[in-house]
């Protein structure tokens, strides 16, 4: 039998029909600027990262999952609380162990801090990027960790 690992993190939605715990370490916050981020976030999409067995869902009874079929990236899913509208998940299915948890959805502290800038190609023109961290035009491939 193995050993249960602590919780590291913990979070969930905005009215409790999703609650996850983190049982390892998490990634530092990447910062999507692509369009779907844009539109399922309602601005930037805040993300962490964690290998997907360390994802523990303690409630899921609001948990819904949506999959675009003319997205350009296929078979990302993109996890929500159906009850308040919540975007919690960027799962990649079959492609990678990790699953992005969006920052916002994590219980404070955490700990964590802000590490670069992906897709800025899609950026909106609304605003501007100015922290002086990593840029990149499309995806990090690999480089932000």
């Amino acid at each position: 039998m193995s050993e249960e690992k602590p919780v590291a993190a913990s979070g969930g939605c905005l009215c409790g029909a999703v609650r996850y715990e983190i049982r390892g370490p998490l990634r530092d916050v990447i910062n999507c600027h692509c369009s779907k981020c844009r539109r399922f976030h309602g601005h930037t999409g805040a993300y962490t990262s964690v290998p997907r067995e360390h994802l523990v869902l303690t409630v899921q009874s609001g948990l819904k999952w949506y999959l675009s079929v003319t997205d350009e990236t296929p078979a990302v899913h993109r996890g929500f609380c159906h009850e308040c509208g919540s975007s919690l998940f960027w799962d990649p299915r079959g492609n990678g162990s990790h699953i992005a948890v969006t920052a916002g959805s994590l219980d404070t502290p955490t700990g964590l801090k802000t590490i670069g800038h992906v897709w800025v190609s899609q950026k909106a023109d609304y605003y501007g990027i100015t922290d002086g961290l990593p840029e990149f035009e499309t995806s990090h491939g690999g480089k932000l960790g």
